[in-house]
């Protein structure tokens, strides 16, 4: 018996078409509702698609995400390879795929993203997203520090701070420099901010 509500198909016309249904569906969803807060089933409904197509299409929420902020990487790939290895030399693994990834795309949306936030709402909530859910605070949360949240924001700091002056104003000598240089200057604070000691940071 049916209830009233129409089926969803799982594609529309085109497969493209289900694709950027989903991508303006989850802007306006991650907006709203963080990233915890958007689930697949909320996110496809939005787009008027079945769930199984943002697995089809993305991989998953992560992927979602990262396509629809125009991130070149998919966290939950970054992610668990940036934790492989010695914790105290996660900042320098971090600073270097960060300089990897912005470089090949010479600063890719990135730069679009960070130039949206003084005029559009739904980028700086995606940018906080980036910052505080999607990448930062899993990052901290698995290293199992104390303040994951501050840690997690003390390293927005740096390394969305590194992207808006290496590659939107361009501030030279750190627009040019080769990542080594950038590394041995930038990880140090990184890591202090990932595992170090904040007793000294009150609250």
């Amino acid at each position: 018996m049916s209830n009233g509500t129409p089926k969803r198909r799982g594609r529309r016309r085109g497969g493209e078409d289900t694709r950027s249904a989903l991508l303006t569906a989850a802007r306006a969803e991650f907006a709203e509702q963080g990233y915890d807060g958007a689930t697949v089933r909320a996110l496809a409904a939005r787009a008027g698609v079945d769930p199984a197509m943002v697995n089809h299409w993305f991989g998953g929420k992560e992927g979602l995400f990262a396509a629809a902020i125009a991130l070149p990487f998919d966290p939950a790939v970054v992610i668990p390879a940036l934790l492989e290895g010695d914790p105290e030399r996660l900042g320098e693994r971090m600073v270097r795929r960060f300089l990897a990834v912005w470089d090949d795309a010479g600063g890719g949306e990135f730069v679009a993203l960070v130039r949206s936030i003084a005029t559009h709402e739904t980028a700086v909530t995606m940018l906080k997203e980036l910052i505080s859910t999607a990448v930062f605070a899993r990052v901290t949360e698995a290293l199992g520090s104390d303040r994951p949240a501050l840690r997690a924001s003390l390293c927005g700091t740096q390394i969305v701070g590194l992207g808006l002056v290496r590659y939107v104003v361009r501030l030279e000598p750190l627009a040019s420099a080769e990542h080594d240089v950038v590394v041995a200057a930038i990880a140090p604070n990184l890591q202090r901010y990932l595992t170090g000691d904040l007793s000294d940071v009150p609250g």
